[in-house]
């Protein structure tokens, strides 16, 4: 089975991910953590299919690369912390996240057929390509961006892959001779944003619609966020829930990223206790706070305060 050109990811609560990898035979769904490292069983299958923990991955930094009109050159660091050498292959897919009515958020990669005007998967190149990383080794990989003259003052956007093979891994043999075992090759994959930038850059986003009303036991809020900006919006969004007297009954937070436009969806629970309605949300959306990428690759935009009754 090799590795299809188009992936669809989706984005659960805290941060959790699940990969649907398919061809004509199978899919193999997986979990991985936002950020961390994903994996891609490549299996041949014979009479059948079986999956054992995967612990193995190569060590990346940094986990945003920026690249700009100013500065076309970037690098990664590659470590390999195991101690068995390891096949390193770096390419580049597009895909910016995405949602549905419910508030879903879907990442498609796709590596070819790309004609996003904000895709910079033509123009950008690596070097090395392909290399052998030996154990506890590392190395540098170097990226170069070679943008076509004229291009409009913006962001543009890339993922870096890098994956790593470790060769064949055999299951053990059944005793019973009629069944057949499985050879399992496993492969590990990192994604990491790639975002160039060139000319005057703006981040603001405005929210086009908010609904919060209870469901399951609790209160689901729905946020229209629209890109108003030629940059991805990044900043951290803050939700609470609040009684009649202010009291704070429940609260979310995690980090934002608006691309163009997006639903975002958050889950507040109710405990027990006794709280005064109506239930109102407060909701604040901020490019300050953000722990995960440095400052001053952060192009700041407006905040958000808005504040709603629950329905």
């Amino acid at each position: 089975m090799e590795c299809c050109s188009e992936k669809r990811l989706r984005f659960i609560k805290h941060g959790m991910v699940i990969m649907s990898v398919s061809n004509n035979s199978q899919s193999v769904k997986l979990r991985y953590l936002l950020g961390k490292v994903y994996i891609v069983v490549i299996a041949t299958i014979l009479f059948a299919f079986m999956v054992s923990n995967v612990i193995a991955g190569v060590l990346v930094a940094p986990t945003v690369v920026i690249l700009s009109d100013k500065s076309r050159t970037g690098r990664l660091n590659l470590e390999n912390p195991s101690n068995k050498p390891k096949e390193i292959e770096v390419f580049f897919s597009f895909g910016i996240p995405e949602s549905d009515s419910l508030g879903n958020i879907e990442l498609t990669l796709q590596d070819s057929n790309v004609t996003d005007p904000k895709s910079a998967l033509g123009w950008i190149r690596v070097f090395p390509r392909k290399l052998v990383l030996p154990p506890n080794g590392s190395q540098v990989v170097r990226l170069v961006a070679h943008p076509p003259k004229d291009l409009p003052d913006g962001e543009y956007w890339a993922r870096i892959i890098i994956r790593s093979q470790e060769g064949e891994t055999s299951i053990p043999a059944s005793t019973d001779n009629t069944q057949i075992t499985t050879q399992l090759n496993m492969v590990m994959q990192t994604a990491i944003s790639l975002k160039y930038r060139t000319g005057e850059l703006a981040a603001k986003i405005d929210l086009a619609n908010f609904n919060a009303q209870y469901k399951d036991g609790g209160v689901e809020v729905l946020a229209d966020l629209i890109n108003q900006g030629n940059v991805s919006y990044l900043g951290v969004v803050t939700c609470r829930l609040l009684d009649a007297d202010n009291r704070l009954i429940s609260s979310s937070d995690g980090n934002l990223a608006v691309y163009r436009n997006i639903r975002k969806r958050m889950n507040l629970g109710i405990p027990e206790g006794d709280f005064k309605q109506p239930y109102q949300v407060e909701l604040k959306i901020s490019c300050e706070g953000r722990t995960d990428i440095a400052r001053n690759d952060i192009v700041f935009g407006n905040d958000i305060n808005y504040t709603a009754i629950v329905d």
